[in-house]
C-alpha cells in the first residue's frame, strides 16, 4: 500500500508541472489582453519558467542526495503549489513572471527527486520498470491535458488565472 502511495503523488507531481509547462501557452493572449504585454514580456511568461527548471535541476537532485528525498519533494511541492497560488493572483506581467521563476523552483524538486523515490520504493528490477512506466505515461497524459485544460480554462468564464488556481489544492 504504502509503495502505491508513493508512485501515487510521484505521478501527481509529474502531472502538476507537466500541466504547467504546456496549460500556459494557451492563456498567452488573455495575459496579454490584460496586462498589455508584448510579445517579448509573454516570452518571459513561457523562459523564466523553462530556464529556472532547467537551471536547477541539478542541483535539486544534488540537494535531495544531501538532505532527503522525501524532504526536498515536500518543500518543491510546497514551493511549487505556493508559486501558483501567487501566479493566480499576480497583479502585473512582472510579478507574474517572477512567480513562474518561484513556481519553477519548485518543480524542479519535483521531478528528479520523484523518480529517485520510486527507484528506492521499488528495488525489484520489473516493479519499478513498471513502476517508472506508470510515472512516465503520467508525463504524457500531462503533456496532453495541459493544453486542452488550459483552453477550457481559458474560455470559459473562469479566466486564464484558475490554469494556476487549480494546481493549488
Amino acid at each position: 500500500v504504502r509503495r502505491a502511495v508513493v508512485l501515487g503523488v510521484c505521478c501527481m507531481s509529474v502531472l502538476l508541472v507537466g500541466i504547467d509547462m504546456t496549460a500556459v501557452n494557451l492563456a498567452l493572449p488573455a495575459i496579454a489582453s490584460e496586462f498589455h504585454a508584448t510579445v517579448g514580456g509573454l516570452s518571459w511568461t513561457i523562459d523564466a519558467y523553462t530556464l529556472t527548471l532547467a537551471a536547477t535541476l541539478l542541483f535539486s537532485a544534488s540537494m535531495a542526495d544531501r538532505i532527503g528525498r522525501k524532504r526536498i519533494f515536500m518543500i518543491g511541492l510546497c514551493i511549487f503549489v505556493v508559486g501558483s497560488a501567487l501566479c493566480a493572483f499576480a497583479p502585473s506581467l512582472g510579478w507574474l513572471i517572477a512567480f513562474r521563476v518561484l513556481q519553477a523552483i519548485g518543480g524542479s524538486m519535483l521531478n528528479p527527486v520523484a523518480m529517485a523515490i520510486l527507484s528506492a520504493a521499488y528495488p525489484e528490477r520489473s516493479e519499478r520498470a513498471r513502476a517508472l512506466g506508470i510515472w512516465d505515461g503520467a508525463t504524457g497524459l500531462a503533456l496532453a491535458m495541459g493544453p486542452m485544460l488550459g483552453g477550457v480554462l481559458v474560455d470559459s468564464s473562469l479566466g486564464w488565472r484558475w490554469i494556476f488556481a487549480i494546481k493549488t489544492p
